[in-house]
């Protein structure tokens, strides 16, 4: 076997291990954010405004499309990394080539299920008429090459569940380049709009993809099945499918909920819409930090649970705690000093009510990012520890509070209601999540 560069999560000292693994997936999850912020800013920048709004009109469904494939694969991923804590290479190998043939009929499924009814789903979220064409245009591409996303993300965790966070951040750090070259060439030279854009992303997603399987074929050849691994096995199959679904939906829920929440936005007219779009992008950007400790805590998690490390579960979870409330008390002092030069910059607009909803959706999210954090590590860990349930009740507390928001609140107090949805409910969740992980057992 082949010599894997990983980081040891069994027996090093927990922080430094959990943040020396964790920074390449924080690098990562910025630079996939940045396909689409490139997107956004090179879109808001060259074509203007409108072609802005038909993006951001689509955010929502971006993030259910990207976060069911990352939630999947993360999913498989905790299987592979516990089978790795326990030193069992037959069970990885069998693990991987279950989580190929499970991804390869997920991709094709979202990818006509996305093809018929796509359009449909576009007026269900009262996308307005003057840019629902041409919001059409970019999603359409980015959901009928769905494999690409999927199997970049796969390929990603599978190296991820063995330790190695640092190959997937290198590849994507490259294309990353390649995604933003492409933005500019097809919507400045070839006057392709928005549509461009979207064939950029799937390019560079597609060639992160390939680096990182032909990686995985010569230096981490613990993660190369054989033809024998591939005969079907029903309980393979079943762990994978109950894990990789169980993230998958509980993404799925959570976007469903920010899908329905956008609803309400896209009825505010193309400014409330551009506003909301630059303001996610900022608070994405904030929240990374937080969510790549937690995506980081679910291998640590899985490892040692697989190893039967119990002590150090709980010790990671608690310095992981720690460091994302300071991360938020930096976030609110970054919110009230530069979020206005960054609107502007992202946007490409000096309006000032798109300035000003842009700065009151992310100054009301940020004070509450310590809950955010505490939630995103507790349900990872839960999910490392293989309770799927809990997890997925807090997704569904989400869904139920955001359609609670959007039939009785929002229409009350407008726009308000809307920066005020989610902070209120990742207390709630917290609440949940911290009862389920410290009381009951």
């Amino acid at each position: 076997m082949k010599r894997v560069k990983s980081i040891d999560l069994l027996s090093s000292p927990i922080v430094s291990s959990l943040l020396t693994f964790a920074l390449p997936i924080l690098i990562s999850n910025a630079l996939q954010q940045f396909y689409n912020a490139a997107d956004t800013t090179i879109v808001g920048n060259f074509l203007g405004f409108r072609s802005l709004a038909a993006i951001g009109a689509t955010s929502a469904i971006y993030e259910l499309i990207v976060g069911f494939a990352i939630g999947i694969a993360n999913g498989m991923g905790i299987v592979v990394a516990r089978h790795f804590g326990a030193g069992d290479i037959e069970k990885i190998k069998k693990a991987v080539a279950g989580s190929i043939v499970i991804g390869s009929v997920l991709s094709l499924a979202v990818m006509l299920v996305g093809g018929v009814w796509l359009y449909g789903l576009l007026r269900l979220v009262h996308i307005p008429e003057n840019i629902i064409d041409e919001a059409y245009s970019y999603i359409y591409i980015i959901m009928i090459f769905f494999f690409l996303t999927f199997f970049y993300n796969w390929s990603a965790s599978m190296l991820r569940a063995i330790g190695n966070s640092l190959t997937p951040l290198l590849i994507l750090l490259v294309t990353s380049v390649i995604n933003i070259g492409l933005d500019i060439l097809f919507i400045t030279r070839f006057n392709s709009g928005i549509k461009g854009a979207a064939i950029a992303t799937v390019v560079s997603q597609a060639i992160s993809a390939l680096l990182c399987i032909v990686y995985m074929y010569i230096k981490a050849d613990i993660l190369i099945p054989k033809l024998k691994h591939f005969k079907y096995n029903y309980y393979v199959y079943a762990d994978l499918s109950t894990q990789g679904f169980a993230m998958g939906f509980m993404s799925s829920i959570v976007s469903i909920g920010t899908v329905i929440l956008q609803t309400a936005v896209n009825g505010m007219g193309v400014t409330i819409i551009a506003a909301q779009t630059t303001g996610r992008r900022i608070m994405f950007f904030l929240m990374m930090p937080m969510s790549s400790l937690a995506t980081a805590l679910t291998t640590f998690v899985s490892q040692n649970f697989g190893a039967g490390n119990k002590s150090r579960i709980k010790s990671a979870v608690k310095y992981a705690n720690i460091i994302n409330t300071i991360w938020s008390i930096i976030s609110v002092v970054f919110v009230y000093t530069l979020s206005i030069p960054l609107i502007r910059f992202i946007s490409g607009s000096y309006d000032k009510e798109l300035i000003a909803n842009a700065k009151l959706y992310i100054a009301m999210a940020a004070p509450f990012f310590w809950a955010l954090g505490i939630l995103f590590n507790l349900r990872n860990a839960l999910q490392g520890m293989d309770r799927k349930i809990e997890p997925l009740i807090s997704s569904c507390i989400e869904l139920i509070c955001k359609i609670a928001f959007v039939l009785f609140v929002i229409p009350r107090v407008g726009y308000t209601g809307v920066v005020l949805t989610e902070p209120i409910i990742w207390v709630v969740m917290v609440l949940q999540l911290a009862y389920s992980f410290y009381i009951r057992k």
